[in-house]
């Protein structure tokens, strides 16, 4: 965690009622800021908007509350929501509060790697158990019927992608012209499930058994392809997102993607023979958010290290693109 800021305790506790409050701010958050709050006794998570936002907020505020509120009473290991502010009276700016989940994050390849190949083995497959557990929830029965528009997600998906590159154009970039053209060609259908949007290993909280005690950043959440959460997973699992870093599944013990994707469709009983459209797709979205972070770096607009890296790692991705739609699942 490091230093606060975007949090006024006094206003916060004014508004619970509460005595002297302490906070600290977790790091690596790039979007909803994120924090552990305490009164001595009691302890919780607060999350709030990011800091200059000039567009209305509240409803990111109100949607996260609402998957979680949804998600807990349902029995799934999303953390329960305590208190709703959807305006700017309590702190300045909207924000909910949340439980706090005791667990461990494994961001780095060396953490990992003191586990043993048996527990990364164990882990990894936990994750997908766990993704495939919020895919089999039926979003009606738990209130969120309304959440989003699965019908045509993929369709929208791989247009909303296309203007995001078009608006980050710095530089050339070999072959993602192409890739989109090949993944528009043939766009599946899909089914429709609550869809977390950014599932990864890192966004999960782990107990010590190796459970998953908590998913994370619900902030990208909406009713959409199930497929789509699996392979953005398999592709955070197979590629390294720092140039000279490594991937996760360079751990001893770690599943192949194969393995991954087909313990899934075990778990799931979902039909994963159109998962090379999705890998490739998930190849393709992260490309672009990643050029569009490289053209930010380009025009003066990121603030701290490592952005001067961030446009090696486009080519790999757009690379993996095509690999995957050509039938080879592993990335490289």
């Amino acid at each position: 965690m490091t230093g606060l800021r975007g949090l006024d305790l006094d206003r916060l506790q004014a508004h619970l009622g509460s005595g002297p409050l302490t906070a600290t701010m977790f790091a690596g958050g790039r979007s909803n800021l994120t924090y552990a709050v305490t009164d001595g006794t009691e302890r919780w998570v607060l999350r709030r908007p990011p800091l200059g936002h000039v567009l209305p907020t509240a409803h990111d505020m109100v949607r996260e509350h609402r998957v979680l509120q949804a998600l807990s009473a349902a029995g799934f290991p999303a953390p329960r929501p305590v208190l709703l502010c959807a305006d700017t009276d309590g702190i300045g700016a909207p924000f909910y509060l949340m439980e706090h989940v005791d667990g461990t994050i494994y961001r780095d390849v060396a953490d990992l790697e003191t586990m043993g190949p048996a527990a990364m083995h164990t882990l990894v497959l936990s994750l997908v158990d766990t993704l495939a557990d919020l895919h089999a929830l039926d979003p009606a029965a738990i209130g969120l019927a309304d959440f989003g528009r699965p019908e045509g997600f993929n369709e929208r998906q791989v247009r909303r992608w296309k203007k995001q590159l078009d608006a980050s154009r710095s530089r050339e970039v070999p072959g993602i012209e192409e890739l989109h053209a090949r993944l528009a060609a043939d766009i599946p259908a899909g089914a429709g499930a609550v869809v977390h949007g950014d599932y990864r290993l890192d966004n999960v909280l782990i107990g010590p058994r190796l459970e998953i005690n908590a998913v994370l950043d619900w902030e990208m959440s909406t009713l959409g392809d199930p497929l789509s959460d699996v392979a953005l997973m398999l592709v955070y699992a197979g590629r390294p997102l720092l140039v000279g870093g490594r991937s996760s599944i360079s751990v001893p013990g770690h599943p192949s993607l194969a393995e991954m994707a087909g313990h899934y469709a075990k778990r799931s009983g979902r039909d994963v023979s159109d998962l090379h459209w999705y890998v490739g797709f998930a190849a393709f979205k992260l490309a672009v958010i990643l050029e569009g972070v490289h053209y930010r770096y380009v025009q003066g607009q990121t603030v701290g290290e490592g952005f001067d890296t961030v446009g090696a790692l486009v080519a790999p991705l757009v690379a993996q693109g095509h690999e995957s739609l050509d039938g080879t699942l592993e990335g490289n």
